[in-house]
């Protein structure tokens, strides 16, 4: 009967009894009010906008039709009966609501993160790549006091510290950036303080306020892509960011480079392979000519000449088979004269980071020294290997509660690349008794490797979020051989350090420190701490 009704229908429609349009409406039964669905055309169908036959589908010939289900759709919920629940949308995002922070005291320009449309920007470098200007001025201020005995010498004090950034930014991806710390004399490590106990009360003669204006950084980035958008006005398919000047740069957390050079840098980013199954790869390429910091050269006081090397390498940055890969090359050149010596050398290092079935996330690194020749009559500074395996044990509340072990092996006289003056040695992250505070001279153990081994254990507590608490014991057991004499461990060293800091406002946080050591063949070390650091 059906069949017979649709033959009927189709008769009637192309007779002109009704539309074709109408046709295809499907149509309530005579008796029982079912609808009536006609059967598709036999033709082919037709493209609707140009009235010619659509394209057959195509399928990859992985693919294949599955079944209809209808059970396994549902109606969309209906929540006309419901009132409206603020609370209930905010729990939807945990709860979370927009915080006020600390705004920056200089705010040229325009706003940081303002609300709504930036509006168009300035046409100056080519419409697509508008000019913004904006100057932001920002940073924070440290108030350390502390009572640090480090063996021979003991101090009672009080020092300030302050970070001082200019960001003077052009357009969405180029800037202009200067830091300064007014307060301190990085060459020699001292800083605004006052002592008012200890056998090294006023024994330097250079305390109290100190002011210094050079700036640790002065340097442009930016995006050649951008730029050359910009100028062209054409859009280009690459990203090629690039920087100069004297500009920081830090590569593995800060252990294998830690300083600001002056030179330059550029990085090929966002590359990929899946022959090699590379989800994400940056190769950075850079070199420095002055302000190059590193033990490898000294001075003949033993302290730093950071203008007498050149450096030149690359590092690369590899997200592949659920590991992220770090490696790098570098070349120090003395450049300083012959009679000094030349302590040129050659740092490799490599890293491999990945988290083993879901228990462990585990970082293993080597720093690679070697080609140096100084000549006769000198010692190598620069000569040897270091291996660092760093682990955290992952808990039942991974991202607060979190045991780690940390181990190290160091042949010889392992250095990095460049490490800033401040910024202690390459063992800096093991541990945070390997850890001074660049603020009050804080008592550490010795963090060269230089022919010692040893490791840091520890556990890290952060509460919700808003504390943090750390328990550490480390230890490190020198080899002998050729330490060099008043830069590394005399004999086995061994300590307890705790720290514990948390946010007092949206401005001021609160840290304090304490730490004790033993050291065979040297006088023990001790030292406690309390800290204010206001961000602006």
């Amino acid at each position: 009967m059906r069949s017979i009704f649709n033959a009927a229908l189709v008769v009637v429609a192309l007779g002109g009894g009704i539309s074709s349009a109408e046709a295809e409406v499907p149509r309530r039964g005579p008796t029982t009010g079912a609808p009536v669905i006609p059967e598709p055309a036999a033709e082919a169908p037709r493209d609707s906008h140009a009235g010619r036959p659509s394209p057959p589908v195509e399928m990859a010939p992985e693919a294949k039709v599955t079944e209809f289900k209808p059970s396994a759709f549902g109606p969309d919920p209906n929540y006309v009966d419901k009132p409206y629940d603020v609370a209930a949308q905010l729990a939807i995002y945990g709860g979370k609501r927009r915080v006020d922070g600390p705004r920056p005291p200089v705010e040229w320009g325009y706003p940081l993160y303002q609300a709504g449309s930036i509006g168009p920007g300035i046409n100056l470098l080519g419409a697509k790549n508008p000019v913004r200007p904006e100057l932001l001025v920002f940073g924070d201020l440290r108030l350390g006091t502390a009572y640090n005995d480090n063996g021979a010498l003991d101090t009672a004090q009080v020092a300030a510290r302050l970070n001082l950034n200019i960001d003077m930014r052009l357009t969405a991806t180029e800037r202009v950036h200067v830091f300064l710390r007014p307060l301190d004399r990085v060459e020699t490590g001292r800083v605004t303080r006052f002592e008012f106990g200890g056998n090294q009360r006023d024994r330097t003669g250079d305390g109290g306020v100190l002011l210094d204006l050079e700036p640790e950084a002065l340097f442009f980035e930016g995006d050649l892509g951008q730029i050359a958008a910009g100028l062209t006005d054409r859009y280009n398919l690459y990203d090629l960011p690039i920087a100069f000047g004297l500009m920081p740069l830090v590569f593995q957390n800060g252990i294998w480079m830690e300083d600001a050079i002056m030179g330059g840098a550029f990085t090929i980013p966002a590359l990929n392979s899946p022959r090699f199954d590379i989800s994400n790869m940056d190769i950075t390429f850079f070199g420095g000519f002055d302000r190059v910091t590193t033990k490898a050269e000294l001075q003949p006081n033993k302290r730093f000449d950071d203008h007498g090397a050149d450096i030149y390498g690359s590092a690369v940055f590899i997200e592949a088979r659920e590991m992220y890969i770090e490696a790098g090359y570098g070349y120090t050149h003395d450049n300083r004269s012959p009679l000094l010596g030349d302590f040129s050398y050659h740092n490799l290092t490599a890293a491999v980071t990945k988290r083993w079935f879901g228990k462990v996330s585990n970082s293993v690194r080597v720093v690679w020294n070697f080609g140096q020749n100084p000549g006769a009559g000198f010692n190598k500074t620069a000569d040897g290997w270091l291996l660092l395996i760093e682990n955290s044990l992952i808990t039942s509340k991974p991202y607060t509660l979190v045991p780690y072990a940390n181990f190290f092996i160091g042949s010889r006289k392992p250095q990095s690349l460049a490490r800033d003056f401040g910024a202690g040695g390459i063992l800096k992250n093991t541990g945070i008794n390997f850890e001074t505070d660049g603020l009050t001279g804080f008592p550490k153990l010795d963090d060269t490797a230089n022919d010692a081994y040893g490791g840091a254990l520890g556990i890290e507590y952060l509460f919700n979020l808003d504390q943090q608490l750390v328990f550490e014991v480390a230890g490190l057991k020198p080899f002998g051989r050729d330490n060099e004499p008043g830069r590394a461990a005399k004999g086995d060293q061994f300590a307890l350090g705790a720290r514990y800091q948390r946010p007092l406002s949206k401005q001021w946080i609160f840290r304090t420190d304490a730490i004790y050591g033993y050291r065979e063949g040297e006088d023990n070390l001790a030292g406690v701490r309390a800290e204010l650091r206001l961000k602006f």
